[in-house]
């Protein structure tokens, strides 16, 4: 028999959680920023309970507790700080993705990838059946005038749970923005040359930047699965890059033709394959942001490995007056309008696999009427 859906509170990593768990997959909520900060199986070895999200190396506080002098000298005098006080795992960035688009919304509190992931998330309400639990929670974002709200919802004895999540506009007046989901992965699943992405993609363009500390040829175009080396050659994007002291982000076109889409990552020394499965209409772009020790900035310090798949209406985390100066990629508009006072919509499953040893990856993943359909390659 399944075990029943429990929630509860705890600290996860010295910071305030909701934790729903079902006795097969545990998940947790982040109070700061509202990130998702566990998905993991409950039982079995090492290799199999390990937690796919990033967890940061240095020492995190909930990013809403802002002391300057505190969060300066550990996190940098940057736009950054307050993101990274609490950066782990999966993060929502609203309304923009990326910097802020002037010194002015620095000055006005404004920080990296938005408002979303640095204020103080609360328990909205929770429904409860004999066999599901369904956590509602969100957060007001005073500086930009927008609310934020997720449900979450675990059902007994599945390897998956359901988000849907929307955007109000408090303004009376249409508006342009980033809306993007940052699913974070980092140590032990994320290891370059040993972690491996698929993904309902087409083509796409690597970011510009320094040759010397890129994987990838900056500004390359590119048909996945295959990229361009820096030297050249060409490779596989699939694993995360091997090179040392490098990073990359390529910005990927989700296949027109699909309704649904979906991105799965692994890792060859684990057991577990961690995946999501969303519909066509939350958004165009997806991208692969890789971080190889090539950071040495605060809170970096060059220790940092990171993988992120980041989907939604936007290429490449430019800000938002960048991305709507750019306008479009590949003839693709690279942002989006919420109406005044409007209520918008997008929704993503999470769901996890044991995979065998020696496994080959995934070709294809749907949702049907409410389970997880898995083709491997």
């Amino acid at each position: 028999m399944a075990q029943s859906v429990q929630l509860r509170e705890e600290k996860l990593h010295g910071r305030a959680a909701w934790v729903i768990d079902n006795g097969v997959i545990r998940v947790a909520l982040m109070r700061g920023g509202g990130h998702i900060g566990e998905v993991r199986f409950t039982s079995g070895d090492a290799k199999r309970i390990v937690n796919p999200m990033r967890v940061p190396h240095y020492p995190m506080i909930e990013p809403y507790e802002y002391d300057d002098a505190k969060h300066n000298a550990t996190y940098g005098d940057t736009p950054h700080r307050w993101l990274h006080s609490g950066y782990m795992g999966h993060l929502l960035c609203f309304p923009f993705y990326g910097p802020p688009s002037s010194d002015d919304e620095v000055r006005a509190g404004l920080g990296n990838h938005g408002e979303a992931p640095v204020v103080e998330w609360r328990q909205l309400g929770v429904e409860r059946s004999a066999e599901s639990i369904a956590l509602r929670y969100g957060a007001e974002l005073p500086k930009t005038q927008f609310r934020v709200e997720r449900t979450v919802t675990l059902r007994r004895g599945v390897k998956h749970v359901r988000v849907e999540e929307w955007v109000e506009n408090l303004a009376a007046w249409d508006r342009p923005v980033n809306w993007m989901q940052h699913a974070t992965f980092g140590p032990p699943f994320a290891e370059p040359g040993k972690m491996f992405l698929d993904v309902s993609a087409t083509r796409g363009q690597v970011s510009g930047g320094r040759p010397e500390n890129r994987s990838l040829q900056p500004g390359a175009e590119v048909t996945w699965p295959n990229g361009v080396a820096v030297g050249g050659e060409k490779v596989s994007m699939r694993p995360m890059q091997a090179a040392p002291n490098t990073g990359t982000y390529t910005a990927l076109l989700l296949d027109p033709g699909r309704k649904q889409h979906f991105f799965t990552l692994y890792h060859t020394g684990h057991r577990v394959l961690i995946g999501y499965v969303f519909p066509a209409e939350g958004g165009p772009w997806i991208a692969d942001w890789q971080e190889n020790r090539s950071n040495r900035t605060l809170p970096w310090n060059g220790q940092t490995v990171a993988r992120g798949i980041e989907w939604g209406t936007t290429p490449f985390a430019e800000g938002l007056r960048r991305s709507v100066e750019r306008g479009s990629l590949f003839g693709v508009p690279a942002y989006r309008w919420i109406g005044a006072k409007q209520r918008a919509k997008t929704e993503f499953t999470i769901f996890l696999e044991e995979i065998p040893e020696n496994y080959g990856g995934v070709a294809d993943v749907r949702e049907e009427n409410g389970a997880i359909r898995v083709t491997p390659r």
